[in-house]
């Protein structure tokens, strides 16, 4: 190998040090014809040049600087003056420990790094095997065989990629990050949860070496398993709640909590890969990470039918400004912003801790942007105060609060006398108050008859136009449906379900998985009229966890925007575990995102009465049976409902490319 040495500091002179010799020892075969310069030169040099292409604002010991040609290999960078320091602090000769910076270096021209800890072992052990061929010691122990000072602490406390140690971390950081959801409302565990995941993923990253995708998958892939069955685990409750069907079905708890876990592995994983794999500047990685954790949260929207629960928007629903900024910019924006600024905070610490040189830019950035937000917050509670009280309905939320085993059968008889009554269980609950109301709303499915186009007799008796849930039947097909009637029951209007929940409500894998239920989907979001005693009605209506999927019942270009969302549900299935809880969640933040305020009837509870800026004004507790009036308003079109979803992701991309390229976009090789 040919070497050219270059003397920048003339102190180097007076050491007769045989670069071509160890430069050689170095070299394998493959590079015998290949070129290389060693530049000799001081602190002074090697500072700006480390500050210039690696960010670190001190000097060296050596860089590196490779040309990717076979031939021409690169430049080899060496400080005096940080090579006699380490020398005498190390106690080992000065020729010596340049000679292990030139190996060091050349050894870095041909492909080898210290990205990780395993390249870090390998490299290590081929610069001690060519230190020795050439007569000097292995330069990472000292004397008494001890470590020396210069060892990172981490190469003490070995966390390696894929070893269990990072397993076991990223598994119990992302069941941390899921209790920032209802009902623990820990927000600040979630903020730790990912931002300690964040770190233990680029606190590795170099400056010249690409991590492969799937490696980097599968190490990071704990993440997203733990935080993933951790917020998910209780939709297996619902096997349980019938005894009659938790025999035949109790056997899918285990697939399906595995299932979740492997699914979420994914899915939560994708974040933090594409941040590791994909080589730019630590300032430009929170505003990839962010634009990549949104892109997760609006594909959600589909993945497996979609479900978009739990946006990370929602571990600020307790507080109501910052909240309210999804009024702005929805749930991806609030989402884009927290994970924005928990990344940029996280890069931050790393250089602080690794004394590079910090730049503040995205985190300015993402605090501006929670300002903005916070300002249209601020701005769209005062919108979502009820100005006139006088033209607005009294409505009456009836929940039976009924288990599901009593309203399982196992005869004709039986099923008819049960059926009878429940519908007399709800006419007392509606009734039980004795004040008039406008309106009365019963849950999903708390009509206990399949309806065909037949009246519902009972509400005479209440004498007050009815919402209620049921199941009805069509030329053949069973669907999930809202039904209206006027105060005498007739029938005025079937609203079915559209967004079906797989496995529950029909099979998405055919008959390979059984299902409760085979329904048939409706025709999609609409607006209903109804006649309240001559007063007009204009509802958006909801079945379930139709609400959860953002800008999915209201748009901007209706042509009667209505003046609430009635929500009927039925969380019995998933009793007092966090579904519940999380589901109320997910309703006030499609009220803060749409500018509606939402009448919400549950089964089993919560039902609620929710203003357009979130707030629950009156509520009824899980397993509480019971009547509860309230009256709401505010309506008001919202920033975000006229955008729209997708061209809100669409601007978040743009933005979060943007802060990429602003930034300093991909890295140069050092």
């Amino acid at each position: 190998m040919k070497t050219i040495v270059n003397y920048s500091d003339l102190r180097w002179e007076k050491y007769k040090i045989d670069f071509s010799k160890i430069a050689n020892a170095a070299a394998t075969s493959v590079h015998k014809d290949s070129e290389v310069s060693v530049v000799l030169t001081n602190d002074k040099e090697i500072h700006t040049l480390n500050k210039q292409y690696r960010g670190f604002d001190k000097p060296t010991n050596v860089l590196s600087f490779e040309t990717g040609d076979d031939e021409l290999l690169g430049d080899i960078y060496i400080s005096f003056d940080t090579v006699l320091r380490e020398s005498k602090e190390q106690g080992i000769p000065f020729k010596d420990h340049v000679a292990h910076m030139v190996v060091h270096g050349v050894l870095h021209l041909i492909g080898y790094d210290h990205l990780n800890d395993n390249d870090a072992d390998k490299m290590e052990k081929r610069e001690v095997a060519i230190l020795k061929k050439i007569g000097i010691g292995n330069p990472y122990r000292s004397e008494e065989g001890k470590m020396l000072k210069s060892k990172k602490i981490s190469e003490k406390i070995k966390i390696k990629d894929g070893g269990c140690m990072q397993w076991a971390l990223y598994l119990v950081l992302g069941g941390l990050a899921s209790l920032g959801f209802a009902p623990f409302n820990l927000w600040w565990a979630t903020v730790l949860g990912i931002g300690a995941a964040y770190y233990l993923t680029v606190r590795n990253i170099g400056s010249d070496k690409k991590a492969g995708f799937w490696k980097t998958l599968l190490h990071i892939w704990p993440f997203g398993a733990g935080y993933a069955a951790s917020m998910f685990w209780w939709v297996t409750n619902s096997i349980y709640v019938v005894p009659e069907l938790a025999s035949q079905f109790a056997i899918w708890t285990m697939p399906a909590i595995i299932g979740i876990a492997l699914v979420g592995g994914i899915v939560f994983a994708i974040p933090f890969v594409l941040t590791r794999c994909i080589y730019i500047k630590p300032a430009a990685r929170p505003f990839m990470f962010a634009g990549a954790w949104t892109l997760i949260l609006w594909l959600r929207e589909w993945l497996f039918t979609g479900f978009p629960w739990n946006p990370i928007a929602n571990i600020a629903i307790d507080y109501p400004v910052i909240a309210n900024s999804m009024s702005l910019w929805g749930a991806l924006g609030l989402t884009f912003v927290i994970i924005g600024l928990v990344a940029g905070v996280v890069e931050l610490i790393k250089c602080k801790v690794q004394g590079a040189k910090c730049d503040y830019l995205a985190v300015l950035v993402f605090i501006v942007l929670m300002i903005i937000g916070s300002v249209f917050g601020y701005r769209n509670i005062g919108q979502s105060e009820i100005k006139n009280y006088d033209n607005l309905p009294v409505i009456r939320l009836v929940q039976p609060a009924k288990s599901a085993s009593d309203k399982a059968t196992h005869s004709r008889e039986q099923a008819i006398a049960k059926a009878d009554a429940n519908i007399q269980n709800l006419v007392n609950l509606a009734t039980a108050d004795s004040e008039k109301v406008d309106l009365i709303v019963f849950p999903e499915t708390s009509y206990p008859y399949v309806v065909v186009r037949d009246d519902l007799a009972f509400v005479k008796k209440l004498n007050v136009p009815v919402i209620i849930g049921a199941t009805s039947y069509d030329t053949g097909r069973m669907y999930n449906s809202l039904l209206t009637t006027d105060n005498s029951g007739r029938l005025e209007t079937i609203y079915s379900k559209s967004h079906l929940v797989p496995f529950g409500e029909y099979r998405p894998f055919g008959d390979i998985i059984p299902t409760p239920g085979q329904l048939t989907s409706g025709n999609g979001p609409t607006v209903i009229k109804m006649n309240l005693g001559g007063r007009e009605l204009f509802f958006a209506p909801a079945i379930c966890y139709e609400i959860i999927f953002s800008d999915s019942l209201v748009r901007g270009n209706d042509n009667h925007l209505p003046q609430m969302i009635i929500n009927i549900t039925n969380d019995t299935w998933f009793g007092k575990t966090p579904g519940t809880y999380q589901h109320l969640d997910m309703v006030r933040r499609y009220a803060i995102e749409s500018g509606l305020p939402i009448v919400r009837a549950n089964y089993s509870g919560i039902s609620a009465f929710i203003n357009p800026d979130g707030e629950v004004t009156g509520s009824l507790p899980i397993g509480v049976a019971g009547g509860l009036d309230g009256i709401v308003g505010g309506n008001h079109m919202t920033i975000y409902r006229h955008v729209g979803r997708d061209l809100w992701m669409f601007i978040i991309l743009l933005f979060a490319t943007a802060g990429v390229l602003c930034t300093g976009g991909f890295r140069k090789k050092d």
